[in-house]
Parts: C-alpha cells; sequence; structure tokens
C-alpha cells in the first residue's frame, strides 16, 4: 500500500457532517462557559468584583482566588498563569470565568463581572523590549567570524522583520469538562496533544493521574494552535465543572479565538554575511530576535529551532547565531507550524537574495554556489548524509520553470517597463526542514505504541496521535498493512482517550508518520510474527508462513485470513498486546549548551518559485503560480502529501504578502475575518507540486516528516518575486501595498543594495 493513495477513511463523515468535532455533542445539564478578558496590555488589576443581581439567573463566577492549586499551565513551566491573579500582561489575558445555562445567558454575565485596573507602562515591540530579561538564549558558533568577515571580499548587512501569524483554523478552540460519578474529570474537546492537556489538568488541579482524562475530538485544523492552548480552556471548563458541579462547555467564536490565544513569534533578524569573490561564503554572522509575548508557553522550543534553521541550506565554513526571545506585553506567542523555522529562513533566504545583487549573480546561481551537499557540514557540526536533496530541489524548480532565462528577462523588462504596464516577477527559495523533536527530546521521550489482538481477530492499535487533517488516519494503515501484509479490515484504531492510549508524544514537529509511524511499523511486524509463528507451531509446519493481503499461506497452498488465524490465538492463548518504543539513532545528540551535534536524524528539503503580478498603480500584489519542490523521503499517501505542501505553501505565500496581525497600543485592530485578511479561493495561486523521493533508513519505508516543511519557503520567494517585479527591496512580511509603496519612496530599491556593497567592498580594498 506505500505509494498509493487510498480514500481516507475519516473523509465520508467530514463532508456528510456526520463528524464529531468539539462543539457537537450535548450533556445532560451542561452549562456554557465564557471568559472575562483584560482590555488592557499591562496593568495591576485592584478590583473584581461579581455582581450576580446583574447575571441571568444561576450564573457563576471563579477568579484566581478560587483556584485549588498552582495558578500556572503546566508547559515548559508554568509561569502562563491560569486566571490573572494581580496583572494582566496583555490584551485579551483570562481575568474571571462566569458559567450560565446557556451561551447567551454566559456572555450577558459577563458584564455582571466590573473589573478596576490600573495601567502600567507597556512594552509593545521588541525595540522596546528588556535584553536583560529574556524568555530564553542560545548562541550557537562553528569556525571564526570576526576573521572570516575581516578577509571577505564583500561584506553585506541586512535586517529583516516578520510579524505575527493567526492560526486561522477552520474550528475555533472548544472544550467540554465533566466529572464522573466517582469524582474522576474528563475533559474533551479539539486537542494536539492529549497528554499535554492531561498533564495540565493534573499539575494545577493537583489531581492523581489515574483521575484525569483528556480525549480528543475530531479536530477541525491546528496548525500548532492546538498544541499548547487547549490546555488553557481545559483548565477553564474543568475549573467551572468543579465549581457548579455540572458539564460545562467554553467555546470560542472567532473574535475571542483570535483575542485570546497564542500566535506566531515575530522576528527581527540581523545578518552580516562574507563572501569571496567567487561568490562563496565566508562568514554568517546572524542575530535573532523572537518577541515571545507575556509568558513562556514553547517559545525556547520555538527559539531553538529558529536557531538551527538561521544558515538555511548553505554550506558556510565560519558561522555565529546569537538567539534571543524577548518578553512584550503583545499577545501570547507559541507553537505555529514551523515553530520558528520560517522566520529563520525568511531572513536567510532575502539576504542570500542580498548577496546575490551584490555580487552581480543571478539568485539561482548565488544559491548553486553555496548549497549544502552530502558530507557538508552544518553549524552545529553535523555532517549531513546522503539524503541532502538542496541541489536536487534547486536545479528541478529552475528546471521546471526556466527560473534562470525568465528571471533575467523580467528584470530587462523590469528597467524598459513604461509607466501603467503591468509589473510580473519571479522569485526563488531553497529551504530544509528538520523532523521530529530538537535534538534529544525524543530520546528523553521515548514514544512507545502499543497494538493488541482482539477477540475477532483485529489488530487494535493505541497510539496519541491526532489527525488533524494531515492525514494520519490513513496513512497509519498504509504503514499496518504494509508492515504486517494485512488489510485495512484488518485493523482498528483506537480514539486518542488518555484513560486508553499511551503517551506517544505531541502531534507536532513533521514527527507523526517519520517517528511513531516506525514504531507502528515495528510493533505490528512482531505481533505478525508471534501470530504466525505460534500457527505454524499448530498445524506442525516445517517452512515459513508468509502473511500477504490479510491471508496466511503456507508452502504446501493452505491459506486462512488472517484474522481467523489471529482469533484462533486469542481463543486459544488468550489476550496479546505489544509494545514498542521509538529508538533514536545513537548518533542522535546534541550539546545543549553549544548546540554542537546532532540536532535532527534527517531533513526535509524544498525549493519553490513564485510568480507573481502587481498593479502598478495600487502595488497590490497577486501571486499567479508557485512551483513547489519538496524531498519528502518515501510519500506513503502521495496525494496527502502533495496537499500538505500545497496548503503550507499556500499559507506560507499568504504570510509573505497578505497576512497581518494589526495592533495598537497592544490592541488588535482586525480581530474578525472580515478584517484579517487571508486567501480566498479567488486570491489562491496556482500550486504545482513536485513530490522528490531520498528515502530516509529511520523512518517507515523511507518517509521523513513533510507536514511543516512547506511553510519554510512560500515568503522569500513571493518577495523575492515582488522585488524582481517591482525593483523594490522588500524585507518585512507582509510585503502590503501600504509598506512597497513606503519602501519605494523611501528609494529601497535593487539598484542602491548593489551600489552600497560595492562601495563598501572598494573602501576596503
Amino acid at each position: 500500500m506505500i505509494g498509493q493513495s487510498p480514500p481516507r477513511p475519516d473523509g465520508l463523515s467530514k463532508v456528510d457532517g456526520s463528524a464529531c468535532y468539539a462543539d457537537d455533542f450535548v450533556l445532560p445539564g451542561m452549562l456554557f462557559g465564557a471568559t472575562v478578558r483584560s482590555p488592557i496590555p499591562h496593568a495591576r488589576i485592584d478590583t473584581i468584583r461579581w455582581q450576580p443581581e446583574k447575571a441571568p439567573a444561576g450564573a457563576f463566577c471563579l477568579t484566581a482566588l478560587d483556584l485549588p492549586g498552582p495558578n500556572g499551565v503546566l508547559l515548559l513551566n508554568d509561569d502562563w498563569p491560569i486566571l490573572a491573579d494581580n496583572e494582566v500582561r496583555h490584551v485579551g489575558e483570562p481575568v474571571a470565568l462566569v458559567a450560565a445555562a446557556s451561551r447567551l445567558d454566559a456572555r450577558r454575565a459577563l458584564a455582571a463581572v466590573e473589573v478596576e485596573y490600573t495601567p502600567l507602562d507597556s512594552v509593545l515591540d521588541l525595540s522596546e523590549a528588556d535584553p536583560e530579561n529574556p524568555l530564553a538564549v542560545i548562541q550557537l558558533e562553528h569556525g571564526d567570524v570576526e576573521r572570516a568577515l575581516g578577509a571577505s571580499d564583500v561584506v553585506v548587512e541586512g535586517e529583516y522583520r516578520t510579524g505575527h501569524q493567526e492560526h486561522i483554523y477552520i474550528e475555533c478552540q472548544a472544550m467540554t469538562a465533566w466529572y464522573e460519578p466517582d469524582g474522576a474529570l474528563v475533559v474533551k474537546g479539539s486537542m494536539q496533544c492529549p497528554y499535554y492537556v492531561h498533564k495540565a489538568l493534573v499539575h494545577a488541579l493537583e489531581l492523581p493521574p489515574e483521575r484525569v482524562r483528556a480525549e480528543a475530538t475530531v479536530v477541525g485544523g491546528g496548525f500548532g494552535g492546538k498544541e499548547d492552548y487547549p490546555s488553557l480552556i481545559a483548565l477553564h471548563a474543568a475549573l467551572l465543572a468543579k465549581a457548579t458541579g455540572r458539564p460545562v462547555r467554553i467555546a470560542y467564536d472567532r473574535h475571542e479565538d483570535i483575542v485570546g490565544t497564542t500566535k506566531r513569534h515575530p522576528s527581527v533578524i540581523r545578518h552580516v554575511t562574507g563572501i569571496d569573490e567567487q561568490g562563496q561564503l565566508m562568514a554568517m554572522d546572524v542575530d535573532l530576535l523572537l518577541d515571545g509575548g507575556s509568558y513562556t508557553t514553547l517559545t525556547p522550543v520555538v527559539l531553538s529551532r529558529a536557531a538551527l534553521h538561521a544558515g538555511g541550506v548553505y554550506r558556510c565554513p565560519n558561522v555565529r547565531i546569537r538567539a534571543r526571545a524577548l518578553r512584550t506585553n503583545t499577545a501570547t506567542n507559541g507553537a505555529f507550524r514551523g515553530f520558528g523555522a520560517p522566520e529563520a529562513e525568511f531572513a536567510v533566504e532575502r539576504q542570500m537574495d542580498r548577496v546575490a545583487r551584490a555580487m552581480g549573480l543571478d539568485p539561482l546561481e548565488i544559491r548553486l554556489r553555496n548549497v549544502l551537499e552530502e558530507g557538508d557540514e552544518l553549524p552545529t557540526g553535523q555532517v549531513l548524509d546522503d539524503t541532502t536533496s538542496a541541489r536536487l530541489c534547486l536545479e528541478k524548480a529552475a528546471a521546471l520553470t526556466d527560473f534562470r532565462r525568465r528571471w533575467s528577462e523580467l528584470e530587462e523588462e523590469r528597467r524598459q517597463r513604461a509607466d501603467g504596464e503591468p509589473m510580473r516577477g519571479l522569485g526563488l527559495s531553497a529551504f530544509f526542514h528538520g523532523a521530529g523533536f530538537t535534538g534529544n527530546g525524543e530520546r528523553r521521550m521515548r514514544s512507545p505504541v502499543k497494538v493488541a489482538l482482539r477477540e475477532d481477530g483485529r489488530i487494535e492499535v493505541f497510539t496519541a496521535m491526532i489527525d488533524m487533517g494531515q492525514g494520519s488516519a490513513v496513512v497509519f494503515p498504509q504503514i499496518a498493512c504494509e508492515a504486517g501484509g494485512l488489510t485495512e479490515d484488518d485493523l482498528v484504531f483506537a480514539e486518542p482517550d488518555t484513560a486508553r492510549v499511551p503517551d506517544s508524544g505531541p502531534t507536532v514537529a513533521s514527527r507523526t508518520t517519520m517517528v511513531i509511524g516506525r514504531v507502528l511499523a515495528e510493533a505490528i511486524a512482531e505481533t505478525v510474527e508471534l501470530v504466525q509463528a505460534w500457527w505454524r507451531g499448530t498445524k506442525d509446519l516445517e517452512e515459513d508462513l508468509t502473511v500477504a493481503e490479510g491471508a496466511v499461506q503456507s508452502p504446501d497452498g493452505s491459506s486462512w485470513t488472517w484474522r481467523e488465524v489471529a482469533a484462533s490465538y486469542v481463543k486459544e492463548k488468550g489476550s496479546l498486546e505489544v509494545s514498542r518504543r521509538y529508538e533514536p539513532p545513537a548518533w542522535q545528540q546534541l550539546d545543549e549548551e553549544t548546540y554542537q551535534g546532532v540536532a535532527y536524524p534527517t531533513y526535509g528539503w524544498g525549493a519553490d518559485v513564485v510568480e507573481v503580478e502587481v498593479d502598478p498603480d495600487t502595488l497590490e500584489v497577486k501571486a499567479q503560480k508557485v512551483t513547489a519542490v519538496c524531498e519528502v523521503g518515501k510519500a506513503i499517501h502521495p496525494t496527502l502529501c502533495a496537499g500538505q505542501i500545497e496548503g503550507g505553501t499556500l499559507q506560507a505565500v499568504s504570510w509573505g504578502l497578505m497576512e497581518e496581525v494589526k495592533m495598537e497600543e497592544g490592541r488588535y485592530l482586525n480581530d474578525r475575518l472580515a478584517t484579517y485578511i487571508i486567501p480566498t479561493i479567488g486570491d489562491s495561486p496556482e500550486i504545482e507540486v513536485h513530490l522528490l523521493e531520498q528515502p530516509y533508513e529511520g523512518g517507515p519505508f523511507g518517509a521523513k516528516g513533510v507536514g511543516e516543511l512547506p511553510m519554510d519557503g512560500g515568503a522569500p520567494a513571493a518577495l523575492a518575486a515582488v522585488e524582481n517585479a517591482t525593483g523594490i527591496w522588500a524585507d518585512e512580511i507582509p510585503a502590503t501595498p501600504e509598506r512597497l509603496t513606503a519602501w519605494q519612496e523611501a528609494g529601497d530599491v535593487v539598484e542602491s543594495i548593489a551600489g552600497e556593497a560595492t562601495k563598501r567592498s572598494s573602501s576596503e580594498d
């Protein structure tokens, strides 16, 4: 089944409306919760007054004073308050909770909570943040950067900025909590990581782990937004359920979801790059700042991946990366598809375009002269293996689009263009993404998968993995069938409920197929081997049996169905359970102080070519086509794999050209879908996906992770295309018409970059 594209088993239920999402089920006596949120980015809370006479009958309110345990959401630490107690640190921070008999009554009850604040000074931009109080710091050095910069023929400097990005998953955050008659807590809702929610509940409510269940419903999209935040809304629902003695649901509308939830980290990234006269990179000095927002959440991990991807797909003997995440009084920033790599790779890709301008080279040539190959070292000292495919992707993308000829023609067209004529451009990016947890994370977790024979002969699979649209609901059966010679009818997959499934880790970090899929394959293969050996013994067969397409066959031609053989095993010997854990390669070790070693066992590689048209009067950009070439190891399900790349590419191009969280004094100005602009079908470019395969021996049947890879390349390629079309140098996203106009009026054009670099080089000769 590997390499085929069977239908998704959950497809019909999502189309016909029978899939049960977090806000679809009803419990007897269920109340509805709502959240009182801060309207101020930073303030002291003076008083919180609950005025029940102003609320609907039976409404209930609780504050931080009512919490039974520590006031913190446990992620990497617990500095993120469940409810603000003495201070609020960003607009939208939860201050109090209410519950009432209906959604409308819950919203009305919010008006019965009066909060008095004393405003405090706010830090609303990275430029105002305190560098002496960082959320996280990473420094990575390889070689001698200062000496190499001094010896370089040309030195090019650039600064690049990215802003917040909102997840805009289709299904907003929602969670329902209730207590069973025996006092056990159950929380059910939309989440990527059931055990994150479970651990947060155990920590804050001070309950024994066995008395807490977290169960995922069908998830309507996540992109990282259902990784960290569900722990907070789960705690809110659980606290109200405990206080009222009734089931409580909290389900956000889109406005509240935008205002209250985590975002992509904004960044400011400065590059100083040294090049020799042949266009070879000599030195890369990178200063990387992330806006961590008010609380830690997962910021240190995001910073780590950003730092490890900041050098891009380029060979450079001398690299220094200084990465810091600072606190501001803006949105609490957290997990988002790519996890810091898109910010870092946006900067390095635009810097490579800047270097190309300085050296008088086209964007493809500067990349081909410096691209990583097998045997090259990353800044961590990791030596790349034979699945390193950056050059392969670049050359394929360039050939498919005739990039070099067309880019040069469009450059000349721009120089000769008369006013009012259409502006067309072509941009290129190359990128990579480490698969799995960074460094030693997978070794610490050793994620388990359990399988068990059922009485009917089917194998039941137990993992904590969530299909939030990426396709594990079909890919896992494909892997299991291939590993065991089974059919889909021989398998059943347990619902992701912490009372039933082991902690296989979160559904994040491009790890689901590569890591958990491999463990699943091992567990299935072991189960089939054990049953097969037993059956051979019962039949007094000397030669091995084979299992293929759900049939057990002997060399003499006898044949049985897998299910009858497995059912016989259970009847004769009782249940059979097999558990396997992920064991990362022994050589994957990262020194977490120096950041030297092997950060990821393998990488996905890609190259994008984006074609745009720019309105000559308004400078509005329309992406016309994207050619996306991605090396994915082995595409287990090619259609879904291509779909992941299409979706990630669109999300990346949209981030580069239109998505912008607008704030004023820490308050959201565009907290509706009417004002937070994402592509409609009319805005979406044609996306042509080309899958390349270089199987990775550590993944199931050669597969690598692919979910985040396409997020890394679309934005820089889109801005490079705008540059090719307009001659305007774009170094901040999104490249809105307003920004492009301002840059044009300020003289930020490509000719100034080449001149600036040439003068610098001449002055040092």
